[in-house]
């Protein structure tokens, strides 16, 4: 007896972000699949609202959808403006409404039926929420052609709906019980063969519910509450790297008993390792010999994550890339063994100068198991639209290992990280180092103080400083963070930053290549001809 082929339909995960990808890909040939940050953000935005079909483990369907009023999705809007330009980031988790913003099957699997497996899930899913219905705007892929027939995209949908004519996308979406309200004028220009235009399209949810538990929308339940601790970290002469394991070690268990989730170093502390040898040298020649230490650091950070079960932020260190250049790497050690990097996209003048340091390229959320977290090391927190790209990507909490020589210095990191935690209405954490070792070549003076920042508003610390150090001494901060408390600020407080955001008049575009919400996506059924179904 053969095993049977298995289709499946589940929610995604952040390991599915390449297969989706690449069926996008796929689908849409005279485009760029979405970026990589996009189906990121759509998934840690809202993860019960992005489906992925599974053929013999491959992904051949997925959809996206977000939770939004009624207020906005029943009234004009456009794609780009009320899907945060493909991010999922004016998700609203008091939303009455699921709106739809894509749904793709690859078309060599159509026969499978999948897009009415998506559509059902999503049905499901309205109904598991207690939801009013489902909202979104569709393409019209035959209007073009049957333009010089009609005088609006209206008349055009409204033949469809009077089965006068078919649309490959209209009819099927029709046929899944789905009424028109009417047409969205500019909802994608992109969208050549639709003319811009998207059907508006509306199905109720019969029997509104309560919520009820769905194995198809289950996931891992996040922690309320996060314990975070930030290391304000003595820069002391040492003779070996075990002299420098034990220093670490002895922070990372103080914190760990403390039971936190996280613990956050500072940027480049691994400079004490010069101190070593300490032999003279130009200090671009200095950070190559540091990145002899670069095994050595990896593995103890890596035994120390798993050993006392917490995640560490583990500062930076210089790494030689494969081309050559010098980059300041963030390491992310995850208690689960897993490791994660990030490069500092900016580069200080000195730093380019002295020690050749050059940019990194990428900025991505890191999926924990307290949530999407990002990191900007030191400079980059000076730079909003960092922050913001983050914060796309569904980041509540953005790490920022610090290393700066004097008090304006240190001023200008703390400033932007408390400025980073108002506008995106997100937690901030940072650590710096202190002291000075003017025997050791290459060592730089140290200032800093330590903290760990919260919004402005009532439900967080008048002055929005959830903990911090004493100035130039070495010392631990440790705050508890809550999520929903953080929820509830960014859809119901004094101010709404995210909520607010003018998507018509800008975004932020990572350029990465040619992005896909460079153009956009929109709503249809099963790729170019759904009604084969």
């Amino acid at each position: 007896m053969t095993d049977r082929k298995k289709l499946i339909v589940r929610t995604a995960k952040i390991a599915d972000v390449p297969a989706i990808s690449d069926l996008v890909r796929r689908v849409y040939t005279d485009m760029e699949p979405y970026a990589a940050d996009q189906l990121r953000g759509q998934i840690n935005n809202f993860p019960d609202g992005v489906l992925i079909a599974e053929y013999e483990d491959k992904v051949v369907g997925y959809c996206a959808t977000i939770r939004l009023t009624g207020e906005r999705v029943l009234k004009p809007h456009a794609w780009t403006e009320i899907t945060g330009n493909g991010y999922g980031a004016t998700h609203d988790p008091d939303g009455e409404y699921l709106y739809g913003y894509e749904v793709c099957v690859d078309a060599n699997y159509r026969g499978l039926r999948i897009g009415q497996r998506l559509y059902r899930e999503r049905r499901d899913l309205c109904v598991a929420l207690g939801l009013k219905g489902i909202v979104f705007g569709g393409r019209l892929p035959g209007y073009k052609r049957r333009r010089k027939q009609v005088d609006t995209a209206l008349e055009y949908a409204e033949k469809i709906k009077l089965r006068e004519w078919r649309d490959p996308v209209l009819t099927f979406q029709l046929g899944q019980g789905f009424e028109l309200l009417g047409v969205l004028e500019n909802y994608l220009p992109s969208d050549k063969a639709s003319m811009g235009c998207a059907s508006h399209l509306l199905w109720r949810n019969p029997a509104i519910s309560e919520p009820i538990k769905s194995e198809s929308h289950v996931h891992l339940r996040l922690p309320n509450t996060v314990r975070v601790a930030v290391v304000q970290y003595l820069q002391r002469r040492i003779k070996s790297f075990d002299d420098f394991r034990e220093v670490v070690t002895y922070f990372v268990g103080e914190i760990a008993t403390s039971r936190c989730d996280f613990a956050l170093f500072p940027e480049l502390f691994t400079v004490q390792l010069l101190s070593i040898s300490n032999k003279p040298q130009a200090p671009s020649e200095a950070l190559v010999t540091l990145t002899e230490y670069l095994d050595d650091y990896r593995n103890l950070m890596a035994e120390l994550a798993i050993k006392f079960n917490i995640n560490i932020i583990a500062g930076s260190s210089p790494e030689q890339a494969e081309d050559g250049r010098i980059l300041n790497m963030s390491y992310v050690f995850l208690r689960d063994g897993s490791v994660h990097t990030q490069p500092k996209i900016h580069p200080t003048p000195a730093e380019r100068h002295w020690w050749n340091i050059s940019g990194g390229s990428t900025l991505n959320a890191i999926d924990t198991d307290c949530g999407p977290i990002g990191v900007l090391v030191c400079y980059d927190s000076e730079f909003p639209e960092l922050a913001r790209h983050l914060t796309n990507q569904g980041v509540n909490l953005i790490f920022v290992p610090f290393s700066t020589e004097d008090r304006q210095g240190y001023l200008r990191v703390r400033y932007c990280a408390q400025a980073r935690a108002i506008e995106n209405q997100c937690y901030v954490a940072t650590a710096g180092n202190v002291g000075n070792l003017p025997r050791v070549h290459n060592m730089d003076i140290h200032y800093a103080q330590s903290g760990i920042f919260t919004p402005c508003d009532y439900p967080f610390p008048p002055d929005g400083v959830a903990a911090d150090t004493t100035p130039n001494v070495e010392m631990i901060a440790i705050a508890d963070l809550r999520l929903d408390v953080l929820k509830e600020a960014r859809n119901s407080g004094t101010v709404q930053n995210l909520l607010d955001r003018r998507h018509d008049l800008y975004r932020v575009q990572w350029n990465s290549g040619r992005d896909k919400y460079s153009q956009g996506f929109t709503e249809q059924g099963d790729g170019p001809d759904p009604v084969s179904e």
